[in-house]
């Protein structure tokens, strides 16, 4: 179904504008699907459950643990026990038969138990009766390099044994056209009356080779025209059999060496296992009793798929990737591990792990059509167990891949993915709650920036979440920013090369581990930004890049597709399922992990087509914006904000593109707030020079507000500005150790006065002296020394003065909350300007009033004694706060607690005062009447 056949459906009904909900496409399927098997006539069910025997929903009820196949010495088994236990996850729908199935064993069954109901239905179910599409050439030798026998030359057959000359082995038509890129319904569906047909030596050849693209269409339970087969994959097997749900037990004859094994039975099998004898190298042989991988049908609905085509399945992560699973059936539960990973231009995938013991043989995926899924349910797969898929591109060529949707990996360096399940309890219930209540621009937000591996090393996810949340909320912040948490090969690079975008780094603990950090953090009153990097991603070969041996998430044109700057690729934003992938991630981290706000990394890089390049593609148009970066954006804002009431997103973006955070309705970007890097870099700037010829350079810090309200904007003092030669906040700052610590404190102060949120970056705090490296911890020896002590308590009072003052964050957007005393005093270097809270009241004369602070900034090295400054109200204006201190570090020079203000006009206002501006130091009054 196109869009524009939901448009145009009668079925969307009044009030929906032609846009159809969930419900809608899931009725529109299956009146597809009823009309297809309409047309291919429905007289015989395969393997389909009686309505009163439907399965259930999977329950928290787990299977007995069975014994653990001991590792043979020279050949190892194929399947391993159950997964530990876990909290169950809820199972998929599963379709019941359309018809009524006599009771097992009755002489009008064919069945001799309850048939198993596979998990779900197949995508598009289609005419089986049509000839199967043919298999591809041979591929090149997959990198495991498996010892496996080479199957027959052409035109030979074997016979149970091995030799040549055997009978050839016939399969239902509709049974192997089934699983094939159309998607056409298998075991558990309806399908055509059976036909059979003969299994070829290269069908069996690709099975076992692993470059078949429906291995369940030859292997599981098929009809074959005299009565039932059952063919399984067990690699290096010495024998195997069919236990069927009643009891009964048939013997398997081997189809191939590679480990293709049948058994014949009168009738269709129910709940059934198999048997598997393996030498132990020492002469002997183990048995064991595993599920067949092939028998279950796909994990994904036929809604899904159509989400996946269309790029809008905005929970992908629940669909792809290895998700644990629990069915019911009438032998118990079964539990094990599916594997779903999107590759469209594959001609075979197999997933390989600890389960098979690298070998990668014994479990080839099936393709789910034109979604480009490739898909299995691998019982028996445990918590714990590390995986990978082996990939056959277009070209015939193998790749190991780690899985792009993968919830855990691999320590780094090492870089196997690795199958999780949360087991994690939220007590977060009302800090989610009040986060709901109110958007950020109107409330206090003072964010620490953190670098979780150097904050100080060798902290795991739980021991910052005592450490670093007692620390911040100490220090009177409202929010920790993680420099990115998603896993990267290499450390150096602080996280802004991601390969694995759903797998928190593994360097601090398990996926669980950061839930409880984050909860912790939303306990103690704190919320949590991360960083996010969806501009570009690196070249590992195991990893995204080339994933199917074609331009998949990277777009194919160099000039479009890769970062020169970085070394990295640039994801294709006009590939509808590229978009889906990121924008599913957005939403992972806010709803998987409770994040309350992401900051986007970079961008500009994503913007503007010639970014850092010489060589560049313009738009369709001829110009030099990326519109579908654009599009991707908006879509990823307008679908966050939608889903996670009270997340906020964050741009870092250093242009003046226009409407960055104004709404996607009305053609912004959407992005909540964008980082002021023209601030920050003026700012800096100016107190970087020694205070004789800053008087010089006076609109570095009176430009900001010319453009403060073009955006709601976050003043960074962040990573970038302490790292690569830049030197210290401390050691920016000219003069001597005393100026340079007054130098700081006075420009710490004038910045949390000035309109926007707060962003500093840790050890910023306490004036660390060195220069950031990610390899070492910040310098805590400094906090010995009662003038960085004195920074670090200048920074916590800023804070909890920050948080009480409505004035200073209520009115953050809106022109009414900010109005110069006197910008033009550059020959003092002084700064003189007031912040006003919302309205909440009125005064005697009914006119609407709020709070009101003035702030005073002296950059110059001397102290203003006398200095007058206007004031919109009279009376008295308390000193709440003066970075010249003595218990800062300071000299003492103040307003002996405040100051009154004079029906003396000045500066425009109606009253002023007198007041002292201490040598580089900022004073906050705050009005009291």
């Amino acid at each position: 179904m196109t869009t524009d056949d939901r448009a145009s459906s009668p079925d969307n009904g009044p009030g929906t504008d032609g846009v159809a909900d969930k419900d809608d496409l899931q009725r529109a399927v299956e009146e597809r699907v009823a009309a297809v098997e309409a047309a291919a006539g429905t007289d015989d069910v395969v393997n389909a459950a009686p309505p009163a025997k439907a399965a259930k929903r999977a329950t928290t009820k787990k299977a007995a643990p069975a014994k653990t196949p001991a590792k043979a010495p020279a050949k190892k088994a194929a399947a391993k026990a159950p997964a530990a236990k876990a909290p169950a996850k809820r199972a998929p729908a599963k379709r019941a038969a359309s018809k009524a199935t006599p009771e097992p064993g009755s002489e009008e069954s064919p069945v001799t138990a309850n048939p198993v109901v596979a998990p779900a239905p197949v995508a598009e179910p289609g005419d089986g009766t049509g000839a199967p599409a043919p298999q591809p050439e041979a591929p090149s030798p997959d990198p495991a390099e498996p010892d496996t026998p080479q199957a027959p030359g052409e035109g030979e057959s074997r016979d149970a044994a091995g030799t040549a000359g055997a009978a050839p082995i016939v399969v239902p038509a509709a049974a192997e056209a089934s699983g094939a890129p159309e998607g056409t319904a298998v075991e558990g569906g309806q399908g055509p009356a059976a036909t059979t047909r003969e299994v070829t030596e290269e069908e069996l050849r690709a099975i076992v080779e692993g470059w078949s693209y429906d291995p369940h269409g030859i292997l599981g339970a098929h009809e074959d025209g005299t009565g039932w087969v059952v063919r399984t994959l067990r690699p290096d097997a010495a024998s195997v059999a069919v236990l069927d749900e009643d009891g009964s037990r048939y013997e398997a004859r081997r189809l191939h060496d590679g480990g293709i094994f049948e058994a014949s039975l009168p009738r269709q099998p129910g709940d059934y296992r198999i048997e598997v004898v393996y030498p132990d190298g020492d002469g002997g042989q183990n048995t064991f009793t595993v599920d067949d991988p092939f028998r279950w049908l796909p994990t994904l609905g036929p809604l899904d798929e159509h989400l996946i085509r269309e790029g809008r399945h905005e929970r992908l992560y629940d669909v792809l990737g290895a998700h644990v699973r629990r069915y019911d059936t009438p032998r118990g539960t079964v539990e094990g591990v599916s594997f779903a990973v999107w590759a469209p231009a594959a001609r075979a995938v197999k997933v390989t792990g600890d389960f098979d013991y690298w070998e990668a043989r014994a479990y080839p995926m099936r393709s789910l059509g034109s979604s480009g899924v490739w898909e299995i349910f691998v019982p028996g797969v445990q918590v714990g167990s590390r995986y990978r898929f082996h990939i056959l591109g277009a070209d015939g060529t193998w790749r190991e891949k780690s899985d792009p949707m993968a919830f855990a990996t691999e320590v780094p360096p090492l870089n196997a993915s690795v199958v999780t399940e949360s087991s994690y309890e939220w007590n977060d219930d009302a800090w989610l709650s009040e986060r709901a209540t109110a958007g950020w621009h109107e409330r206090p937000m003072s964010v620490y920036e953190v670098h979780a591996g150097s904050w100080r090393l060798g902290l795991s996810y739980r021991e910052l979440a005592d450490e670093l949340v007692d620390y911040v909320v100490a220090a009177g912040f409202t929010h920790i920013e993680f420099m990115p948490l998603a896993e990267h090969p290499f450390g150096g690079s602080w996280g802004y090369q991601v390969t694995s975008y759903y797998a928190p780094t593994s360097r601090f603990g398990s996926p669980d581990d950061l839930r409880y950090l984050i909860d912790r953090a939303h306990q103690a009153g704190i919320g949590v930004i991360v960083d996010w990097v969806p501009a570009h991603f690196p070249k590992d070969d195991w990893a995204l890049a080339r994933f199917d041996g074609t331009p998949l998430y990277e777009h194919a044109d160099p000039r479009r597709g890769e970062q020169l700057d970085w070394g990295t690729y640039v994801f294709d934003f006009g590939r509808s399922e590229v978009r889906n992938f990121l924008v599913a991630n957005a939403l992972y981290w806010c709803k998987e992990f409770h994040v309350d706000g992401v900051r986007v990394d970079a961008v500009a890089s994503m913007l503007y087509l010639d970014y850092s390049r010489e060589e560049w593609l313009p738009n369709q148009y001829g110009g030099r914006e990326n519109l579908e970066a654009v599009a991707f954006l908006q879509e990823m804002n307008a679908t966050v904000y939608r889903e996670v009431p009270g997340v906020v997103t964050i741009a870092e973006e250093s242009t003046a593109w226009p409407g960055v955070t104004r709404p996607t309705h009305l053609g912004g970007l959407g992005f909540g707030f964008k980082w002021n890097m023209g601030w920050m870099h003026d700012s800096l700037a100016y107190v970087e020079r020694e205070p004789v010829y800053r008087s010089y350079h006076h609109g570095q810090l009176t430009f900001s507000m010319m453009y403060a309200y073009s955006e709601n904007y976050v003043l960074p003092i962040s990573h970038d500005e302490v790292v690569y030669g830049k030197g210290s906040m401390l050691r920016k700052m000219p003069g001597d150790r005393w100026q340079q610590l007054a130098n700081l404190r006075a420009y710490l102060a004038y910045m949390w006065a000035h309109p926007g949120k707060q962003l500093l970056f840790m050890g910023s705090e306490f004036a660390q002296d060195a220069e950031w490296a990610e390899s070492r911890s910040l310098d805590w020896w400094h906090l010995d020394d009662p003038a960085h002590r004195g920074i670090l308590q200048l920074v916590t009072d800023l804070n909890g003065r920050y948080k009480e003052l409505d004035a200073l964050w209520s009115q953050d957007v809106d022109p009414a909350g900010f109005q110069w005393i006197d910008a033009n005093d550059a020959t003092g270097n002084v700064l003189s300007f007031l912040r006003y809270g919302k309205p909440a009241g009125t005064d005697p004369d009914g006119d609407a009033e709020g709070s009101a602070l003035a702030c005073v900034a002296n950059f110059a090295g001397s102290p203003h004694h006398g200095y007058r400054i206007g004031l919109p109200r009279g009376g008295h204006w308390r000193e709440v706060l003066n970075t010249d201190a003595e218990g800062y570090g300071g000299s003492g020079v103040g307003n002996l607690g405040g100051v009154e203000a004079e029906p003396e006009p000045w500066h425009g206002q109606p009253y002023s005062a007198v007041v002292a501006a201490p040598p580089l130091g900022t004073v906050w009054l705050v009005h009291e009447g």
